[in-house]
């Protein structure tokens, strides 16, 4: 296999929490017997940069299903800021874009699968994508149920930040700093948290017959276990996004099969979770 397909081959081998010390491996353990999380392997900083390469592999291997994916929330996120700027604000319109973080990776289940069905060395299908989709539908949407609850939180908190908004009708940056203080520290916590749980979580959900709880264990755990590593998987999110935005959001159409991708690599080489059955 070549390296847009599958896991590097020097990855050192995971110990298993269950296993008193032994490698996992791809036998099935008894779900009473199951650890609470997936092991974790240890990560260089450079490690984000091969995820994207092997992304933007993976996006040439399959362009017509990636830019449909891509052109379809890109879509949805015009129709989102139409929504908040007819019924609200550019305030409003702003929090709901906010949000993104909070939805983009749930979005992303299809593009999971079209990175496995080309490491599988299969031509990908859109059809067993969204097979797969439905597959992790249970699990996934108990995922969204809690990030909808981090998601409110953040709306809610985004709101009482405004009452730090300087009154005067033409504020200058010495008046808004505040405001942009407090508002960029508020955001950043909840953005932080929306990435740990998210980062691994629901590739794993996508690949593994593991519940919700466990992926975000797993996915916090990793995070926190590749600090270094995960700080530049974070700005090269936020440098990704950024683009796509900057550009009325057309150039999501290929940020975000770009950024679904190197997640889907990013987990199958940090996440061991072999101890759990396969979804495919």
């Amino acid at each position: 296999m070549n390296e847009s397909s599958a896991p590097q081959r020097d990855i050192p081998p995971v110990m298993n929490p269950m296993s008193g010390g032994s490698p996992s491996g791809t036998a099935a353990i008894d779900p009473s017997q199951l650890p609470f999380m997936a092991p974790c392997r240890p990560l260089n900083v450079r490690a984000p940069m091969r995820w994207v390469r092997k992304g933007w592999a993976d996006f040439r291997r399959a362009p017509s299903q990636s830019l449909a994916y891509g052109i379809a929330i890109m879509v949805l996120s015009w129709l989102v800021t139409g929504v908040g700027l007819k019924y609200g604000s550019y305030w409003s319109a702003l929090i709901l874009l906010s949000g993104f973080v909070f939805v983009a990776p749930l979005l992303a289940l299809g593009l999971y699968s079209i990175s496995r069905q080309l490491g599988d060395g299969a031509v990908p299908s859109l059809a067993r994508s969204f097979q797969s989709m439905r597959k992790s539908l249970g699990t996934a949407m108990v995922y969204a149920l809690g990030m909808l609850v981090l998601f409110l939180v953040w709306a809610r908190a985004a709101s009482m930040v405004h009452v730090f908004f300087p009154p005067n009708s033409n504020p200058t940056w010495a008046d808004l700093a505040t405001f942009l203080g407090v508002g960029s520290a508020v955001g950043s916590v909840f953005s932080l948290l929306a990435f740990m749980f998210s980062a691994f979580s629901l590739p794993m959900i996508c690949d593994r017959d593991a519940d919700a709880v466990t992926a975000i264990v797993t996915s916090v755990n990793a995070v926190l276990r590749n600090k270094p590593a995960m700080a530049v998987w974070v700005l090269v999110i936020i440098v990704l996004t950024a683009i796509g935005f900057a550009t009325a959001m057309i150039a999501l159409a290929v940020v975000i099969p770009l950024l679904g991708y190197a997640t889907w690599h990013a987990y199958e080489e940090t996440i061991d979770a072999a101890a759990w059955p396969s979804n495919r």
